[in-house]
């Protein structure tokens, strides 16, 4: 029987719309929900009763902030509240915006709430919202990796970007509570927490604590005590922009991590031990990058249920896992899709507010082993295979239903553990670190 800890099953649709390369990645397009509006229908077959769900700038005004076509949105979110289901409305999703802005413009915090205000209108319905997926996130992978538009390297941009993004959701959500005053923000980002050899501990602590970032800004805790408070204001960021996330409007309702098995990273002054893809650097130290899973680290301190302790220990707050999603088998998938549930259940038990399990990426997303740089095709496939028509379901979808029923889920795939938790998952370098 599932334990009377057990939290709501929510799911979600792989959305993000993001500029790469010389054009865009838009993922409800890639997979096929485009054009398949049936697939609402299976979702709550399913017994899915909230649903993380686009309402995505960069969609209904592209060209120009006052010509917006809702057309595709009104008919989805008319079938979503017809069965039944509870949005959570995203409004950019890795994206920078459409092709009139960009992270790092002042604009885009305007735009975005511009935005936020006409859907509020629109869907006065709608009172779950997530203004800015991932902030640090996005930022980190648009501003200091370079992989996504606007493309830059530096970690100055970083941190702008990752302020603008939490400025825009603080003018974002009041300007949907004022046509919708309950509305809640559920705020979603990657905390995986970074593990170092020795020589490499003040590079892991500083990403450590910038990792906090985008979260600490909406909680209003970023004052001038923080420690993050004067590198902000060195690569200058507004004082003023500060001062006014610290009155808490943003302060999430309910944190969302997100959390996958590449999320807890370890870096290794050794680079002869590793492949060349792994290998890197700060610009004075080189380093390889590698997943923390392949190293021969203690197991609480990786995973689900210590990224869920840290975050309840920083912010007692509400939160949900808001992306449980693995590219690999449906088995491996279940396997993991198990460890999340019962990692939220036992944190639950601690008295740890767990609120919700969120399912991601239901129809699968593409391209996401080279985080959406190269059009390979390369599709992974959720709890429903849209390489069919109607999409498929796999044995995660099986168990998606017997969560969502209240029941425990039993097969034969979970006598064996998960290939993160298996001996051969190490590095020849693990050992010996």
């Amino acid at each position: 029987m599932l334990p009377s800890a057990a939290p709501e099953l929510w799911g979600g649709v792989e959305c993000s719309l993001v500029r790469v390369g010389d054009g865009w990645r838009d993922q409800t397009v890639e997979t096929g929900h485009h054009d398949r509006p049936a697939d609402l229908d299976l979702i709550a077959s399913a017994g899915i009763r909230t649903l993380r769900y686009p309402l995505l700038w960069e969609r209904t005004a592209p060209v120009h902030p006052d010509r917006s076509d809702w057309d595709w949105h009104d008919q989805r979110l008319a079938r979503l509240r017809q069965l039944g289901v509870t949005p959570i409305a995203g409004l950019t999703h890795h994206g920078s915006g459409p092709q009139y802005t960009n992270l790092l413009d002042r604009g885009f915090a305007d735009g975005l709430a511009a935005h936020a205000a006409r859907a509020a209108a629109r869907y006065p319905w709608v009172e779950a919202w997530t203004p800015v997926n991932e902030p640090m996130t996005t930022a980190r992978f648009s501003g200091l990796y370079g992989h996504w538009f606007p493309f830059h390297r530096d970690e100055a941009s970083c941190l702008r970007m990752v302020v603008n993004q939490c400025r825009a959701t603080l003018l974002a959500m009041r300007a949907i509570r004022r046509t919708v005053p309950h509305a809640r923000l559920i705020q979603t980002e990657d905390v995986g927490r970074v593990f170092a050899t020795c020589r490499l501990a003040d590079q892991a602590a500083h990403e450590n604590e910038r990792r906090w970032l985008s979260l600490d800004l909406l909680a209003g805790r970023v004052d001038r005590h923080h420690p993050w408070w004067p590198k902000l204001l060195a690569v200058g960021v507004a004082e003023g922009d500060l001062l006014e996330l610290l009155g808490g409007d943003a302060a999430p309702d309910v944190v969302g991590v997100n959390h996958y098995v590449t999320s807890d990273r370890f870096l290794d002054h050794r680079t002869a031990l590793y492949p060349p893809h792994l290998r890197g650097g700060n610009g004075w130290q080189e380093y390889a990058d590698t997943e923390a899973t392949r190293m021969d680290l203690p197991a609480d301190e990786t995973g689900w249920l210590a990224r869920l302790r840290e975050v309840w220990a920083r912010y007692r707050r509400p939160i949900a896992l808001t992306e449980v999603h693995l590219g690999d088998t449906p088995e491996e998938q279940v396997r993991w899709l198990l460890e999340a549930w019962n990692a939220a259940v036992t944190a639950r038990v601690e008295g740890v507010d767990i609120r919700a399990v969120t399912v991601w990426a239901l129809l699968g997303s593409v391209d996401w082993d080279s985080m959406l740089r190269h059009r390979r095709g390369r599709y992974e496939a959720g709890p429903w295979d849209a390489r069919h028509d109607p999409p498929r379901p796999t044995l995660l979808a099986e168990a998606v239903a017997a969560l969502a029923r209240g029941q425990g889920f039993d097969h034969p795939a979970l006598g064996v553990p998960g290939w993160w938790r298996q001996d051969d998952r190490f590095h020849a370098a693990a050992r010996r670190a």
